[in-house]
């Protein structure tokens, strides 16, 4: 096998993914790695009345230059929400350029807040953001519910034994 080859797998393995929980407030946003299958909580990006802050997400995937986004897909195609998230994940394809993938988010809020339980349970605080609390534990909320959404998607593609996204070239 030659070195070119070596270096695109590993390329493809250590895939960055930007992970999304689309919301009529805010739109959660992690970052994952194919390589670890997992995400951290990265931001919180507002939706105004006329949308998202395209200017954020776009600042984003400048910063963490990801080979694909994950958005989370509520409950099925009679959700209220199914709708506009399939809207914005078109959006998204549009604007930014990069595949977008949907996944099932059923009950990925719930796990976020188990984990977000788990974590206060052991002494782990906020940020230190001096936003009010309520809007502060909302945001956190949303960014665990994309970790959730993008660990589900990144472990359903190595369970099925999908190669992660290719690296683009920019």
């Amino acid at each position: 096998m030659s070195v070119a080859p070596a270096i695109a797998a590993r390329r493809r393995q250590e895939a960055v993914v930007l992970g999304l929980d689309y919301g009529t407030r805010r739109i959660g946003v992690a970052v994952g790695q194919a390589l670890t299958g997992t995400a951290t909580p990265l931001a919180t990006v507002t939706v105004g009345p006329g949308g998202p802050d395209w200017a954020a997400l776009e600042a984003l995937v400048r910063r963490w230059r990801p080979q694909a986004l994950v958005v989370g897909l509520p409950g099925g195609p009679e959700h209220p929400l199914a709708g506009a998230v399939r809207g914005f994940a078109r959006g998204l394809r549009r604007r930014l350029g990069l595949p977008v993938y949907l996944v099932d988010e059923q009950l990925s809020s719930l796990e976020a807040a188990r984990r977000l339980r788990a974590r206060r349970a052991v002494g782990e605080r906020g940020t230190g953001e001096r936003t009010p609390w309520r809007r502060e534990a909302k945001a956190r909320l949303d960014r665990e519910a994309a970790c959730v959404i993008l660990e589900t998607w990144l472990s359903e593609r190595e369970a099925a034994g999908q190669d992660p996204p290719q690296e683009r070239q920019r």
